[in-house]
Parts: C-alpha cells; sequence; structure tokens
C-alpha cells in the first residue's frame, strides 16, 4: 500500500472516530441534527480554547470527558443550568 493510501485512511479513521465523540456526547439531537448549530457550537469552543482562559477551559473539558470515558457518564457534564 503507498504511503499516501495510508495516511488517508489514518485521516478517514480519526475523522469517523471525531464524529462519533459528536454523537456520544448526544449533540447531534440537542442541536436536532442541524450542522450550523454544531459548528457555531465547534467555532465557540475553539474561541474559548485560544482566550486568556483556553488553558483552563481545556483543563476543565478534559477531566470532564476522562469522568465520561471512564464511566461516569455524561450526567456529570449535565451540571449546568437548564
Amino acid at each position: 500500500m503507498r504511503d499516501w493510501q495510508i495516511q488517508r485512511r489514518e485521516r478517514t479513521r480519526r475523522l469517523i472516530e471525531l464524529g462519533g465523540l459528536v454523537v456520544k456526547a448526544g449533540l447531534v439531537e440537542l442541536a436536532d441534527d442541524d450542522r450550523a448549530t454544531l459548528y457555531g457550537a465547534f467555532l465557540w469552543m475553539a474561541d474559548k480554547l485560544r482566550g486568556d482562559d483556553g488553558i483552563h477551559a481545556a483543563a476543565l473539558w478534559q477531566r470532564r470527558g476522562r469522568r465520561a470515558f471512564n464511566g461516569g457518564g455524561l450526567t456529570e457534564m449535565n451540571t449546568g443550568p437548564k
């Protein structure tokens, strides 16, 4: 197999895994499958990470994500105001 084919398959796998995270987090249903809403949320998150508080936000999101991956589930992530 050629290098470009290997790289393409690795990229495809990575994109599929990232899409799976969007589904796993329940964002597809919460955004009513509206891609503009999802993209807007991702842009907001990118702005947050680029901002002065980016390191803090990344650390917080990482902790929550690890907890969810380790069986804590999404309920711990849904502790904000309703």
